[in-house]
């Protein structure tokens, strides 16, 4: 016996632990890869007769499988003879099944959208009546929920840098730019926060980076040249505007702000 008809003999006895388990769609896969096996191989009569009762006994199995039949209504009437047409019938088994696979992860991810909203909502009610604290925990417990979403560590620190919690938003935006360092404007919300902890050094590092990936966003430049103002730097302060007003000529604030450094230097 080739070494592809000992597999397809494993296979087939396989499919009933494999329903037992819950595992329909490895059991539909070893059906069809077994049943490829016999179409492909010379049989001797023996063999030939083993596989034929193998073939039915497995297909028996999986018709009184009653998750598989949620899925597949059609019976896989296997009968010595039939095997081409069976294996079109299986394949169609297991492209429905693939298709209840697809439906059934969307589903899921769905519900886990609707569920990230509805806890950052509760955490905002958290932040609006000032409890910085049950915030701070409620946020840090779904963020190890959803470990592997730098968009949701970023919606966090957004949140948190709305509420003036500049500590706690650059936490969470730290941590969503590590994972997503292409992520523009986090390096804007980092810049803010740090801007507001009064780190000019750490957040002129950061815009920087972000002039890295885009040095065409007027905003950036407008909001590095706010962080030159709090610092004290007229002279970049008149830089930033500069350029921001270079990107955008009609920006009125960076022109206003060009005009106040020229008078502070």
């Amino acid at each position: 016996m080739s070494a592809q008809l000992t597999t397809a003999r494993k296979q087939l006895s396989q499919i009933r632990s494999l329903l037992r388990q819950g595992k329909v769609m490895p059991a539909a896969q070893a059906y069809h890869s077994a049943l490829v096996a016999v179409l492909k191989n010379p049989l001797m009569k023996s063999e030939k007769e083993e596989f034929e009762r193998l073939l039915e006994d497995a297909a028996h199995h999986m018709n009184n499988d009653a998750e598989l039949r949620k899925v597949f209504p059609l019976t896989i009437s296997y009968k010595p003879g039939n095997e081409r047409e069976v294996l079109d019938v299986v394949a169609s088994l297991l492209k429905a099944l693939e298709e209840a696979a697809v439906a059934e992860a969307q589903e899921q991810l769905k519900m886990l959208e609707v569920r990230k909203t509805e806890e950052l909502e509760r955490g905002q009610r958290m932040l609006d009546g000032h409890q910085y604290e049950d915030a701070q925990a409620h946020f840090r417990a779904l963020v190890s929920q959803f470990n592997d979403d730098p968009q949701l560590k970023g919606e966090i620190g957004d949140r948190f840098l709305k509420a003036g919690r500049y500590e706690e938003a650059f936490e969470y935006l730290a941590q969503a730019l590590d994972e997503s360092p292409e992520s523009v404007h986090l390096y804007n919300r980092i810049g803010i926060a740090l801007r507001k902890l009064g780190k000019f050094e750490v957040a002129e590092k950061y815009y920087f980076k972000a002039s890295k990936y885009t040095g065409n966003d007027p905003h950036l430049f407008f909001n590095l040249g706010r962080l030159y103002v709090d610092w004290g730097k007229w002279d970049r302060v008149a830089k930033a505007a500069g350029m921001a007003l270079k990107l955008k000529p009609d920006f009125t604030e960076a022109e206003k702000m060009l005009k106040f450094a020229l008078k502070k230097q």
